[in-house]
């Protein structure tokens, strides 16, 4: 709650997402939080809950909290009320907690891609043909991608501090997961 707290202190432009896939791991929300209401948890920052599952709603949660940040209000909290259809890790097949009808049942009804799909057709947004089409177009998308990424070799470990700020030295410290993974010069200030 620490980066909350100073956001509000500092009435800083954040906008605050909680993902709510209905577990923790393989607890269930009610077993390991005494508030699963998790974006009242800020208190003294203005929260929504939102179907996380909705394009639409989605979409028009951020914007009122960008509008939100946007006017100078400080930070806002949005939880999105999702849910993960398979396990948390490879080590989690995501069935010992819950059963095949319970994730059947939510992807029936609440996933994003079929939502938004019917909500298309039923508006004469796109035919069934044109879904078909863009589906298998961003497929080809896809598996092109994967097999590029499959081929390129992995980025060397500097990659990882590039462009994590907008103006940034090349020279600036930035301390890895242990001082000898950091990159930069440990004695870098920054210019007055």
């Amino acid at each position: 709650f620490e980066a909350m707290n100073m956001a509000a202190l500092w009435k800083l432009p954040i906008v605050f997402v909680c993902e709510n896939n209905q577990y923790g791991m393989g607890t269930a929300k009610a077993r390991s939080s005494a508030n699963t209401d998790y974006f009242t948890r800020g208190v003294y920052i203005p929260g929504i809950k939102v179907d996380g599952m909705s394009v639409l709603a989605v979409r028009t949660a951020v914007a009122h909290a960008a509008a939100h940040c946007r006017e100078g209000k400080g930070p806002f909290v949005l939880e999105m009320d999702t849910y993960r259809y398979h396990g948390h890790s490879m080590s989690d097949p995501g069935v010992t907690y819950r059963n095949r009808d319970e994730v059947s049942g939510v992807r029936r009804a609440r996933d994003p891609v079929e939502g938004l799909k019917k909500i298309m057709l039923e508006h004469s947004l796109a035919t069934p043909e044109e879904l078909k089409a863009l589906e298998t177009k961003i497929r080809k998308e896809i598996d092109v991608a994967v097999e590029f990424a499959k081929k390129e070799s992995s980025p060397a470990a500097a990659e990882l501090y590039r462009d994590i700020y907008r103006s940034q030295d090349p020279h600036m410290f930035i301390r890895g997961p242990d001082l000898a993974a950091s990159h930069g010069d440990q004695k870098w200030q920054p210019a007055s």
